[in-house]
């Protein structure tokens, strides 16, 4: 069992964490503690030391072999009992990961008072990479990713499997930057939803429709779309035509003064001390 840190795509670092997991049957929190605070470039971990996830030093380790039913790659290997391999190839240019799947037990202790002694073992899948570009190689998570993702290989998603909570999480922020995230959180009876999608037939990213861009009470013709919901992403990406439709309907209503910025590419820039 190791101290480590988490790096969410969401640019969270999580040191010595809180996070908040329900149990899917008797709806008690399961509490691992951690608190998280954002960060920003190469330079967040320089002054911290990240205790990097070794397999050889945990006693419950295991690599998953090509035989195993999650190893995607498993038809490339040469023998059905060598660690399976795996790359993932991110949205971001060039940016990739690659290397072998582990598997190893996070503990869940309970925070619920009516179960303080309680715990659980959850086994998790993951990736130890030995070769990163792109992005990576410019110091973005430093101390490695969550996977939050709808897939079979996601922690919520191995964590259902077990057993342990329902399929879902959320992740929230207070105003001091710190937040927690929750496994197995329902939200409020009231809150609203929208349905995700799926893509080229299969659940692998969190992709949802969007019917229309409005300003207002006032809606862009022509601007329904599918888009992914990525945390990793610094801004929001628009399909060319509705960009063009946005921003222009965007700079039609806005009450500023245009303005241009050398060395940068927006082409809508304004001058406003308030919107």
């Amino acid at each position: 069992m190791f101290l480590f840190s988490l790096h969410w795509m969401l640019e969270v670092t999580c040191c010595g964490f809180r996070v908040n997991v329900y149990n899917a049957l008797l709806f008690q929190p399961v509490i691992i503690a951690a608190w998280c605070s954002l960060v920003f470039g190469a330079s967040i971990m320089q002054d911290k030391d990240l205790n990097e996830y070794n397999p050889s030093g945990s006693s419950t380790s295991k690599f998953l072999s090509c035989s195993h039913q999650l190893c995607e790659l498993g038809s490339n290997c040469k023998n059905p009992k060598q660690p399976c391999p795996y790359t993932v190839n991110y949205v971001s240019e060039d940016t990739s990961t690659s290397g072998v799947l582990v598997e190893d037990i996070l503990h869940l202790a309970s925070g619920s008072r009516m179960a303080a002694n309680s715990s659980a073992r959850a086994p998790v899948t993951f990736g130890c990479g030995s070769k990163q570009t792109g992005g990576y190689l410019n110091g973005v998570a430093p101390d490695g990713l969550m996977g939050l993702g709808p897939g079979e290989i996601s922690v919520p998603s191995r964590l259902a499997k077990a057993g342990l909570v329902r399929n879902s999480f959320s992740l929230c922020f207070k105003e001091d930057d710190s937040g927690r995230i929750f496994f197995g959180d329902q939200g409020p009876a009231g809150q609203q939803t929208t349905s995700f999608l799926p893509s080229e037939g299969q659940f692998v990213t969190y992709v949802v429709g969007l019917e229309s861009c409005c300003f207002g009470s006032s809606c862009i013709e022509q601007t329904s779309f599918k888009a992914i919901v990525d945390s990793g992403s610094s801004f929001t990406f628009l399909p060319d035509q509705i960009y063009d439709r946005v921003v222009k309907e965007f700079d039609r209503k806005v009450n500023a003064t245009k303005a241009s910025f050398e060395g940068y590419p927006w082409q809508y820039c304004y001058k406003s001390r308030q919107f």
